[in-house]
């Protein structure tokens, strides 16, 4: 069953426009995870489908209803935003409720509801804390348990994770992956963390100056990217590109390079991170690029050394001038 399908949209604010006849179909259950960088027009393509924004051409359809007209409290769709937008004054109980009291919700229902919620994000014992009595993660389970109450059609994401640190954000993308599994709820999800792209989607869509580049499962799009653009946003590090004398770009992974005694790659090592399990060394190649060796395991280099370095062609791709894919 089909949970949300966009054809044709498009966005613009008075001359400038921000979408592009945008056609995405996102099926019942699917974990979809809107990514690009700043001011590729996923935020505002999320706030179409919520009817915080209107869209300028095109239908939006949530599960059988054309919502362009219908406002966003009826489109059956719950937000959890980047800033958790919980009432000070209020609980953790009364911010999670709140909604469900303001649709007129029978007691037992939204007690039953809130309980629910609560213990599958082990909330138990915060509910009477107000939100300045939370840590960021806490406030942010808050905000979802918020969402998960109102038993949406669709759950949507808008950068939840961009406040908080680099241990909670692991944490808590656990917990949107355990709860997605737990609940089997479609949602769609705005970052423009490409490791919370691949970690968490079953469908990536990466997107561009408003364009949709490229759809498909995280492996397809890091395995077989349709263009330079879509290479280089994916994987961390980043994808290295090299010009050949002909005009194109040669792209090879970090970890497809390989240190060799001699090899079609010379260069030599500008800086070293040693990460514990792997070592990054960036390398400024005769011909003046700086790309990455990306080894497992610990690895003793030198700022300055000379290196030389291979790749199986296999894993090589190659880009026109425009950085369109050759191969």
């Amino acid at each position: 069953m089909t949970a949300l399908k966009l054809e044709n949209i498009s966005k613009a604010f008075g001359e400038v426009k921000v979408l592009h006849d945008i056609n995405l179909t996102v099926e019942d259950g699917e974990f979809v995870v809107l990514v690009g960088p700043s001011g590729c027009g996923k935020s505002t393509l999320l706030r179409v489908i919520a009817g915080l924004e209107d869209a300028s051409t095109g239908i939006v359809t949530i599960g059988d209803d054309v919502v362009n007209h219908i406002p966003p409290a009826k489109r059956g769709i719950a937000m959890v935003f980047q800033s958790y937008a919980l009432y000070p004054h209020l609980s953790v109980k009364g911010n999670m409720s709140l909604g469900l009291k303001q649709e007129g919700q029978p007691k037992a229902v939204i007690a039953a509801r809130v309980a629910k919620a609560s213990r599958m994000l082990a909330l138990d014992d915060y509910l009477a804390r107000r939100p300045a009595e939370l840590s960021g993660g806490q406030r942010q389970r808050v905000a979802i348990g918020r969402a998960i109450v109102r038993e949406p059609k669709l759950f949507l994401f808008d950068e939840p994770l961009s406040n908080l640190d680099a241990s909670l954000r692991m944490n808590t993308r656990i917990e949107i992956a355990d709860l997605h599994r737990t609940l089997a709820a479609t949602i769609i999800y705005v970052t423009h963390d490409q490791i919370e792209a691949m970690t968490l989607a079953d469908k990536i869509v990466v997107l561009r100056d408003g364009r949709i580049e490229q759809v498909g499962n995280p492996m397809e799009l890091y395995n077989n990217p349709i263009n330079q653009f879509v290479a280089g946003f994916l994987g961390s590090p980043a994808m290295n590109f090299m010009a050949q004398p002909n005009g194109e770009t040669l792209g090879i992974r970090p970890e497809h390079l390989r240190i060799m005694d001699e090899g079609p790659i010379n260069g030599t090592v500008t800086h070293v991170e040693n990460l514990g399990g792997e070592t990054n060394v960036l390398i400024k190649t005769s011909a003046g690029d700086l790309i990455t060796l990306r080894l497992f395991g610990q690895f003793s280099a030198s700022v300055g050394q000379a290196m030389a370095l291979g790749y199986d062609a296999t894993h090589a791709f190659r880009f026109d001038a425009k950085g369109q894919r050759l191969r």
